[in-house]
């Protein structure tokens, strides 16, 4: 039997009416190296455990556990995958099809990038693209701007200990996935493309983390300090630069102001003693 190259896992809790459309995209990626690992974590609709049943009559590979969070559904599928880049899918998204042949590669060529990201584009109650950006250290630090809809190095996953479930509030454990792999030294590499899609609702796991902004900050905070103090460090280093560099423009403004002063006032002497020198030469004459 061949060992996959990739496996996306989807852990699903009550998602049953979208979970054979996000199967489905990973199906049509057609990559011979890719296995799926669905988890049902503890789901209570009767819709959802069909849909479980038939995936597992289908032959994909289905984990059922009771309901321990998002965070412990997909530490499960990972601890049961089999491949060395991981790519997590929520049941209601979509994967592109030209995802993995984009992505892969870039794990393949570069040793040092653990993480490819790419565009997405919303769908359901929201329209349009979802622009990441370049990647910034700075910018992580400051909040997630990195889906879970992500290719990444089955070593992070281990580095990190799998995902922290013991966060305040679920759904921002990518973040702190994501700040545990920088913190590890890995790269991230951004893919300016559409490769996924992302159904937005009006009610999500992400919108019940608003009004706990300051739960999560502490809970970063005190997880990754160690994090944080080297980047406090690294910009008072750049604030101490550019203020020793600003000193020394002024200075040199100061000392090439003094020069232009004295050698005006010079040439200006200089002038006036030859206008004397031609007054007095024209009343001799």
């Amino acid at each position: 039997m061949n060992i996959p190259t990739i496996s996306v896992v989807i852990p699903c809790f009550n998602h049953g009416e979208f979970l054979p459309e996000a199967v489905a995209s990973v199906i049509s990626v057609n990559r011979g190296d890719v296995e799926l690992i669905v988890v049902d974590d503890g789901s209570t609709d009767e819709r959802t455990r069909r849909e479980m049943d038939a995936l597992e009559a289908q032959g994909i590979h289905v984990i059922r556990q009771e309901n321990k969070g998002l965070a412990a559904a997909r530490n499960a599928a990972i601890a049961a995958a089999r491949g060395q880049y991981i790519f997590p899918l929520d049941a209601d998204d979509h994967m592109r099809p030209a995802c993995l042949d984009r992505e892969v590669p870039i794990l393949d060529a570069s040793p040092k990038v653990g993480v490819v990201y790419s565009d997405g584009e919303f769908f359901g109650t929201r329209s349009g693209r979802w622009d990441m950006g370049a990647f910034s250290p700075e910018r992580l630090l400051y909040w997630n701007f990195i889906p879970c809809c992500a290719l990444y190095r089955r070593a992070i996953w281990e580095q990190n200990g799998g995902y922290d479930g013991s966060m305040p509030v679920q759904g921002l454990e990518d973040w702190n996935f994501w700040l545990g792999a920088l913190e590890h030294g890995w790269e991230f590499h951004y893919v300016p493309e559409i490769l996924f899609d992302y159904r937005v609702k009006t009610e999500s796991m992400i919108t019940r983390t608003y009004g706990s902004e300051p739960e999560i900050v502490k809970f970063i905070a005190n997880k990754h300090g160690p994090l944080y103090r080297d980047a406090w460090i690294q910009l008072t280093k750049e604030r101490d630069s550019l203020k020793a560099t600003l000193f020394s423009e002024r200075e040199s403004l100061k000392f090439n102001s003094r020069n232009l002063r004295r050698l005006l006032k010079t040439r200006l002497k200089q002038k006036l003693l030859r206008n004397g020198r031609t007054s007095l030469t024209h009343a001799k004459s």
